[in-house]
């Protein structure tokens, strides 16, 4: 039950990237509710098994560059989002490289006062 709970939790936080980094980035989402909640999911998913395995992979140059390299498997993982799903337009790197940030902080800042607030 908390895994499922964990899952669903995790695809709220990436709706919510996805809609405030659409926000600052027009055009980066068009679409209805159904198609957020979709491309959410295929984030999520893409996140718990692509993401692992890239670090895996990669974990040398994560070390070396001290943890920035994860910026760059972020940008690679939103970019397969951007092919996989129809309602993510990407346009160009600039493009990719705000919302790679936008998303990464938005996960970062929900996710750790989740939590901080499951501890208490």
């Amino acid at each position: 039950m908390r895994l499922i709970a964990k899952f669903i939790f995790h695809i709220f936080v990436n709706a919510v990237a996805i809609l405030i980094t659409n926000y600052f980035l027009p055009g980066f989402f068009s679409g209805d509710l159904k198609s957020l909640g979709l491309a959410a999911l295929i984030l999520t998913v893409i996140n718990i098994i692509l993401k692992p395995i890239i670090k895996l992979i990669t974990g040398p140059i994560i070390l070396l560059t001290f943890g920035l390299f994860t910026l760059v498997i972020n940008a690679i993982l939103i970019y397969v989002l951007d092919i996989l799903s129809q309602a993510i337009t990407i346009q160009g790197l600039e493009e990719l490289i705000i919302a790679t940030l936008i998303i990464s902080f938005v996960n970062f800042l929900i996710g750790s006062s989740a939590k901080l607030e499951y501890k208490k």
